[in-house]
């Protein structure tokens, strides 16, 4: 008796399977059963909900900015001007403030510290002492400060490190430097000061009032202070403001700077090293480096004692041009960041060598 086939479409094409199990020739293998994946048990213990997560987020949040919240102010310093810097700024400025005010950012950084110097772990970064440097500035006296502060550790000379990263003379929103200085030389009360800042200028300053000199020759501008020039404040020339970097502007930041050096220098009690910004590669930049620098330097010159200018370019920029690396101990050494605007660690240390043979000499005597 012959067994009837069933037309099953399924099975058209396919041949019969044996029942056996062996595979005749030109049969095709049916695929393999399909295997559910092992799904891994949850895991134990409460389940973090959306609010849970919000929640951190937000401490994280809080605590980046409690101990890193000058790092967006740092990073608008490294961008050209225009609406990127500024929004960044705008971000980077408020965080920055609340860090300054709260007491988590020396420590932080005096715990780090080590890492930044040759000396490895266990290198001591400051300590109590006789006499007291302070160096202080924006961004630019970082890595310069910590550099100071392990040379001089166990010296008897305590280093107090004290940048303010964001800020400038001719940029007084956040901080006047004006006010900050006095409210640094009451606090610290240095017998030294080295100052290194310059990264954040260029804004409009009101102009100064000027003056016929006594032999009714050239105009005088007035000083903002109550120093040479007769006690004038800014603001004096009806409310003009003056253009960065021309030669009203750089009366007006001069003025500013021989404010505080009067401060730092306590009535003759300690002696001011302000150094001059190093030429950054920006073109643009260059030209408001030179009219800071030119100010200092005429600010320097009319406060007369107690204050001693040092022109890094001298180390720095030898030919008046920028450049990253320059001859440390008969070898090229790259001494810039990669922004072509701060010093490296070894540039720091460089500058470390020029201050520290001017505050020996003076402290010593």
């Amino acid at each position: 008796m012959t067994e009837s086939t069933t037309d099953d479409p399924r099975s058209r094409g396919r041949g019969n399977v044996p029942s056996s199990g062996s595979q005749a020739d030109g049969d095709i293998p049916s695929p393999p059963a399909y295997r559910q994946p092992d799904v891994p048990n949850p895991p134990k213990g409460r389940r973090g909900s959306a609010r849970d997560a919000l929640l951190l987020v937000w401490l994280a949040t809080i605590l980046l900015i409690a101990f890193q919240g000058a790092a967006v102010r740092n990073g608008a310093e490294e961008l050209s001007p225009g609406i990127g810097r500024d929004a960044v700024e705008a971000v980077g400025e408020p965080t920055g403030w609340i860090a300054d005010e709260l007491p988590f950012d020396d420590p932080t950084d005096d715990a780090l510290a080590w890492l930044e110097s040759d000396g490895g772990p266990g290198t001591p970064v400051a300590g109590a002492g006789d006499r007291t440097l302070l160096v202080t500035g924006d961004s630019l006296a970082m890595p310069l400060d910590t550099e100071l502060a392990r040379r001089y550790a166990g010296s008897g000379i305590a280093v107090e490190r004290d940048p303010h990263v964001g800020t400038g003379i001719s940029k007084s929103g956040l901080v006047d430097w004006t006010e900050l200085s006095a409210q640094q030389a009451r606090k610290h009360r240095p017998d030294a000061v080295v100052v290194l800042i310059g990264a954040n200028e260029g804004f409009p300053l009101p102009a100064l009032a000027e003056r016929a000199s006594a032999d009714g020759g050239a105009l005088d501008r007035t000083s903002d202070a109550g120093g040479a020039g007769g006690g004038q404040r800014d603001g004096d020339a009806g409310g003009r403001q003056a253009q960065c970097c021309g030669p009203d502007w750089q009366a007006a930041f001069a003025a500013r700077v021989r404010r505080m050096i009067d401060a730092y220098r306590r009535d003759g009690a300690a002696h001011v090293y302000w150094l001059t910004v190093p030429t950054p590669r920006d073109p643009a930049r260059q030209e408001i480096a030179d009219a800071v620098n030119a100010a200092v330097l005429a600010a320097a010159e009319q406060t007369g004692d107690g204050i001693t200018a040092i022109d890094l370019d001298e180390r720095f920029a030898p030919d008046g041009d920028y450049t990253d690396a320059i001859d440390v101990d008969g070898r090229e050494r790259i001494v810039r960041e990669q922004d072509g605007i701060h010093l490296n660690a070894a540039g720091a240390a460089v500058a470390a060598d020029v201050v520290q043979d001017a505050v020996d000499e003076d402290l010593n005597r």
